[in-house]
């Protein structure tokens, strides 16, 4: 290996490592919050993927019949809630969210062919964003209080589902999508692509805005404080349905993020989303599904071990890649020797 290829394969682990690093803050943070192992973030980035190449592509939006069904389904849920209740209340703004604003959206992405390219990178990332809060609504809301066990499992059902719809609604090829940035530069004499420059800039400045939400906002302390105790925010009037649906909201627009950014540099499938998700669940288990800094070390490690993988053992990156959840495993367990059991 001479300096010119370490030099692309460290370019090559930064871009997929820092769109990991999306990833495993966006399951630390679903987690901490709801309990949820969310095993359907990667739909959240193939789907965005997916969908902005159908626009490129002059096709016809799948991901707008998600959206209508889902949404149709959380609110017939909510109109049985509120009967049950004998009370109105929450309504309207579920009618708004569930039906109103997917209808919206899908009636703008028949005409998204025509659209500029940011316009349909905008709505592409308002689309999966909405399905967020929808999700959260129909599959684990009803079951927010049960064991983390219980909500894995409606995960995984929910991850089948979700892979399912996109075969059927997407097809079975994959896609690229077009450069955002074409071009490149020079640093230490090596050549680094636009592409993978602007994929590691998006994604420090993605987390230095998480961070600063979380810090300094009056929603990300109230999302903080779910995380710390969820029954002591419930207490003090935080609603840990509304904060499920906002961390839904931010995970989905932290996925859409993610696929447009990984669309150009690598083919999407529609089950695309399982390994990626996955990849940055190795990052977020070297946190501990509970701190973001290690979380994102750990996924910036992944894409480095993968891209240096691919090189040395390409028939086996995808082993190598998981097989360092086992030491990690190995050493908590041996660190932390007691078990809290969750009583809530």
């Amino acid at each position: 290996m001479d300096l010119s290829i370490f030099g692309f394969l460290v370019q090559d682990g930064l871009a997929t490592g820092a769109v990991y690093v999306l990833l495993a803050v966006c399951l630390v943070m679903v987690f901490t919050v709801t309990r949820i192992v969310l095993v359907p973030q990667g739909e959240f980035v193939s789907f965005a993927a997916l969908t902005l190449a159908g626009f490129e592509q002059r096709q016809r939006p799948g991901l707008a019949w998600i959206l209508l069904i889902a949404g149709g389904i959380a609110f017939a849920m909510e109109l049985y809630g509120a009967w049950r209740r004998r009370t109105r209340r929450g309504l309207a703004v579920a009618a708004f969210s569930f039906l109103a604003l997917p209808a919206a959206l899908s009636a703008a992405a028949l005409a998204g062919n025509a659209l500029p390219w940011a316009a349909q990178v905008l709505l592409t990332c308002a689309m999966v964003t909405t399905l967020g809060p929808i999700l959260y609504r129909v599959a684990f809301q009803p079951m927010a209080m049960a064991s983390p066990l219980y909500l894995l499992i409606a995960a995984i059902a929910l991850h089948f589902v979700l892979v399912g719809s996109g075969l059927y609604l997407f097809g079975p090829e994959g896609v690229r999508t077009a450069a955002i940035l074409d071009g490149s530069t020079e640093i230490l004499a090596m050549p680094v692509a636009f592409q993978t420059l602007m994929i590691v800039a998006a994604s420090l400045a993605l987390n230095l805005v998480l961070f600063a939400f979380f810090g300094f906002t009056l929603l990300g302390k109230a999302l903080r404080a779910t995380a710390v105790n969820r029954r002591g925010a419930q207490l003090v009037g935080i609603s840990p349905d509304y904060a499920g649906q906002v961390t839904f909201a931010l995970a989905a627009a932290i996925g859409a993020l993610s696929g447009i950014l990984i669309g150009p540099v690598t083919t999407i499938y529609y089950d695309s989303g399982f390994i990626l998700g996955l990849k940055g669940f190795v990052g977020a288990i070297i946190g501990g599904l509970a701190a973001y800094p290690a979380a994102a070390l750990g996924a910036l490690a992944v894409g480095l071990l993968e891209a240096f993988s691919s090189f040395w053992a390409s028939a086996y990156k995808e082993v190598i890649v998981f097989t360092l959840i086992v030491p990690i495993l190995l050493w908590r367990s041996y660190a932390h020797l007691t078990v809290d059991d969750d009583h809530e």
